[in-house]
């Protein structure tokens, strides 16, 4: 009796232990590691990279939330951040409840995802005392900032194993210890003395960190990277535009590019071709697929005096994950005149076209263009303008190759062009839902007085455009080509559905491009218009359900559930004034008040540096 006593409360006892063992490891962090991230298109709890998973749809299998409820949506918390002066062009991050996001000037938050309350922070030492945006006629701009384009604005963040990764405008890629916040490890992606910045989100493959930069405004040279992502040490490095025509070529596709090349000096300005934004990977092919920006300067003729297609400028290109190499590259506007960039997101998809199933890469960039290409080989598949286009009479059916219009081939007198340089799309997340078998495009609608300076020299830390951004006020004595040159007429856009197996639109809400898109299982896609409107559709109609004001300017939403409950996070914000707002069913918490806006801006004084803290949320339930 004693025996089967003690053989009892030893299997008691086993029970227990084995219970407090599994109590916790469910309270270790679980490992966002490669499988993690192959299977994150099936995991609607967390949000582990910037378009949600490698297909970079933007899309959430979550549907807790759906057209015939959504309109019960209520805010949950918010967080107001410490954003220095910019505009918030985030996509939070979420794994393990908390939620990793980025504001202008490189602020770094982590926060409780179901809760708000802050875990830690770390802002940046950035000098940008002495920033000049839009300004490029300034000589005496000092080399003590960095050299961005149009603000300084982040994406957002990686995530791998117990590391998070962010790339920061004066060029560096660092990881921190997503627990603490510390530094583990940091590499200058490119040299300090040269006009890079990186304002994209990296991505994570293969245990490597692929990460681009920006600057194609400037005298640079594109190339993207890939960094060990433990150890930070680099791996490969591909440049997206050929070189020193007299030092041996890095590879073949650029041999074969510096053809299209024309003049004796195109490389030394660089030659553009940078990768801000866009990044997609596919498994399976074992493809890292990579969006070129324009040509540098924007006006041709300074930059290949000859003409040319002046390849991989404005162009979609494959490379083999393990080394970087080309495998295959598509240029979409060639010899681009027009800023017209290609690095809008690269949503990969399967559909059904003429009956057979095709694995395809979609792609809206700037020129205007929406193009569907074969994912494996580059293959032209189909493409038409999703917005009003001038700059090209017709595409070729079977190529994709446009006919370009030679009165859009502006001079000094200056020539209305659609799209403009914002483009008819822009780094705002385009997204797509299987179910409905649509894209949903934040499209705008904007032409440009594209006027070329009579003169160009290029400058260390300056745009170096080639063009006259404004046109100058008519003399006394009577009005010059250049002042009798027409006006660009207001801005405007949509919020667009669009099918890419017809290539045809199938509905549209004006003025709901102020923000990327997200979409979901539920039937709703959430986008947000210029003034702050953010707003949930139905997928398949375009019907509006649902609607708040919130701070103007916002980055790309995201959703996830913990505990069973769905959220929809968003930040929003500019010049210094932001907040992360997140949303529930039936939650009550009232919406802080927008209040005046300031102006968009990008001065002021520098980030004070920091360490990680602990802290609350700043009351912000």
């Amino acid at each position: 009796m004693r025996i089967l006593n003690a053989r009892k409360w030893c299997a008691v006892g086993l029970m227990l232990a084995l219970s407090a063992a599994a109590a916790m490891a469910a309270k270790q962090p679980r490992r966002v590691d490669d499988e993690a991230l192959r299977k994150a298109a099936t995991n609607g709890e967390e949000w582990l990279s910037y378009g949600h998973d490698y297909t970079e749809q933007h899309y959430s299998p979550l549907k807790q939330m759906n057209a015939s409820n959504v309109s019960r949506l209520g805010l949950a918390w918010y967080y107001q951040t410490d954003s220095q002066p910019g505009t918030e062009e985030s996509a939070p991050i979420v794994a393990n409840g908390v939620m990793y996001f980025t504001t202008s000037w490189n602020g770094l938050y982590a926060v409780d995802a179901r809760t708000g309350v802050l875990k830690w922070s770390w802002i940046p030492d950035i000098p940008h005392q002495n920033f000049k945006p839009m300004n490029p006629n300034a000589p005496d701009r000092l080399r003590i900032g960095p050299s961005v384009c149009c603000g300084p604005a982040n994406r957002g963040v990686a995530i791998y194993n117990d590391k998070i990764y962010m790339g920061t405008l004066d060029a560096r890629l660092i990881a921190f210890d997503a627990e603490t916040g510390k530094i583990v490890w940091q590499a200058q992606v490119a040299p300090e003395d040269q006009d890079y910045s990186v304002t994209g989100a990296p991505r994570i493959v293969k245990g490597m960190v692929v990460i681009g930069n920006a600057g194609g405004e400037y005298a640079v040279r594109g190339y993207v990277s890939a960094y060990n992502a433990e150890t930070g040490k680099l791996v490969w490095r591909t440049y997206t535009v050929p070189g020193d025509p007299a030092k041996p070529f890095e590879d073949p596709f650029l041999e074969r590019a510096a053809k299209t090349w024309t003049g004796s000096e195109w490389w030394k300005l660089g030659g553009g071709g940078t990768v801000w934004n866009a990044i997609s990977y596919d498994p399976k092919l074992n493809l890292v697929y990579i969006g070129t920006s324009q040509g540098g300067p924007w006006v041709q003729e300074y930059r290949s005096p000859g003409g040319g297609a002046n390849q991989w400028i404005c162009s979609i290109i494959a490379l083999n994950a393990d080394t970087g190499k080309y495998v295959w590259a598509y240029q979409t506007t060639p010899g681009d005149n027009w800023d017209y960039d290609a690095v809008q997101d690269m949503i990969l998809a399967d559909l059904k076209i003429d009956g057979k199933k095709r694995e395809v890469l979609m792609q809206a960039p700037k020129n205007g263009v929406f193009y569907v290409l074969d994912r494996k080989t580059g293959q032209f598949i189909s493409c038409a303008p999703y917005t009003k286009v001038t700059w090209a009479t017709s595409f070729d059916p079977k190529t994709g190759e446009p006919t370009i219009n030679k009165e859009m081939i502006y001079d000094t007198s200056g020539t209305l062009v659609w799209p403009g340089p914002a483009g008819g799309h822009s780094w705002d997340a385009m997204s797509f839902n299987p179910d409905t078998g649509l894209a949903y495009i934040p499209e705008i609608e904007t032409d440009f007085l594209f006027m070329k300076a009579p003169e160009f020299k290029p400058q260390v830390g300056v745009y170096n455009w080639g063009i006259i951004l404004r046109p100058p006020t008519p003399p006394a004595g009577g009005a010059t080509n250049a002042a009798r040159a027409p006006r660009p007429g207001p801005p405007g856009g949509a919020l667009e559905a669009w099918d890419p197996i017809t290539q045809t639109q199938r509905w549209s809400v004006p003025q709901f491009n102020g923000s990327g898109t997200m979409t979901t299982a539920g039937n709703l896609v959430f986008a947000a218009s210029q003034d702050g409107e953010f707003a949930a559709f139905s997928a398949d109609t375009g019907k509006q359900l649902w609607k708040a004001k919130l701070l103007p300017e916002m980055g790309n939403p995201v959703t996830y559930s913990i505990d069973g409950k769905q959220y929809v996070s968003v930040l929003a914000g500019r010049a210094g004034k932001s907040r992360l707002y997140t949303f529930a069913l039936d939650a009550t918490q009232p919406l802080p008040e927008v209040g005046p806006q300031p102006q968009p801006g990008f001065g002021g004084p520098p980030p004070a540096p920091s360490q990680p803290h602990q802290g609350g949320n700043n009351g912000n339930q």
